[in-house]
């Protein structure tokens, strides 16, 4: 007699605690530049979120009564990633409101892990922008302030960019890519984001499908925006658009995100396409300069729209002959 257990069947060594832990090893080349680059302050925004966010979980499932899940580490990515979406000087009680509206009202009030239905950090920082635009878009630091990055200025280079214009040279593409910029915590430093995704990619926590999709279509888009506008091709300003901002962080960490994204082969090639062409459209067109939070969480709403176009047809079923 054999005894058949439930399932799934095809297990694996990499838990889902190994997996967020090595997101958050992954997203240390970031956070440490971003306190390198803004200083201490940007370390006490970091450990503010994290423990926002844990606590939170604690809390929710100890008065519901339900098994403990801190341990699975899905809140500390929760919470790490919301606070490098966050500028340095902002008031600390804004990241433990963003991480308490992630964990309870986007994660854990849909059935916790692997039940939401957007991702809980972008939802966090999007319900921040939306209630608080004013302080989340301030990049301002005081006179004094003890970082790499001194400027008292509170403009980001993709705003300075869509107010000013673009002309050759008006923006420094080797500071966008090295990091010393204005901006959140983790989105300044592209060569600290491509660290962290060397990680991810090493120990094949993601593959390459959305990212370069999701990074391709918004080059091409950006590419014809500059042909048809009359702007004529430009390196300068598509590398700008590309290391400016928090698309590398987004395509990277967040547009990623295995609960949130489709399941299929084909349905991630699309889903990584509408990114792309989402974020351009924001950026380009729309009156923020950012736009890749908003992308990201519209498309979260389309994966089950795309896994249902993209679903293969199943053995038997009636699918065509070769």
């Amino acid at each position: 007699m054999l005894h058949v257990s439930s399932n799934p069947h095809v297990r694996d060594r990499m838990t889902t605690s190994r997996l967020m832990q090595l997101v958050v090893i992954a997203l240390l080349p970031a956070s440490l530049f971003g306190i390198w680059n803004f200083g201490l302050r940007a370390l006490l925004v970091i450990v503010v979120s994290v423990v926002s966010s844990v606590g939170c979980e604690w809390l929710y499932d100890h008065f519901m009564h339900k098994k403990n899940t801190v341990t699975d580490f899905s809140a500390v990515v929760t919470g790490l990633l919301l606070a490098l979406n966050m500028p340095p000087m902002i008031p600390l009680w804004m990241p433990a409101l963003g991480s308490a509206f992630a964990i309870i009202v986007v994660k854990q009030l849909f059935g916790g892990l692997g039940q939401n239905f957007m991702n809980p950090a972008l939802a966090g920082r999007c319900f921040l922008m939306i209630s608080f635009a004013g302080r989340m878009t301030n990049f301002a630091v005081p006179e004094g302030f003890k970082g790499v990055v001194d400027a008292v200025t509170g403009a980001t280079p993709l705003a300075a960019l869509k107010a000013q214009g673009f002309t050759e040279g008006s923006v420094s593409v080797w500071n966008l890519f090295l990091g010393n910029v204005q901006g959140t915590i983790g989105e300044t430093s592209a060569l600290a984001i491509l660290i962290g995704a060397g990680i991810l990619l090493a120990f094949k926590v993601i593959d390459l499908k959305i990212p370069l999709t999701y990074i391709g279509s918004f080059t091409v888009f950006v590419i014809f925006y500059m042909l048809f506008s009359g702007m004529g091709f430009s390196g300068g300003y598509l590398l700008s658009h590309l290391f400016g901002g928090g698309l590398m962080l987004g395509a990277w960490f967040m547009a990623t995100d295995y609960v949130t994204t489709p399941i299929t082969p084909k349905g991630q090639l699309v889903y990584g396409c509408a990114l792309g062409i989402v974020t351009a459209v924001f950026r380009l067109f729309g009156g923020s300069a950012e736009g890749v939070s908003y992308a990201i969480i519209f498309c979260n709403l389309l994966v089950p729209l795309i896994e249902r176009v993209t679903l293969p047809t199943a053995f038997g079923k009636g699918g065509k002959k070769a």
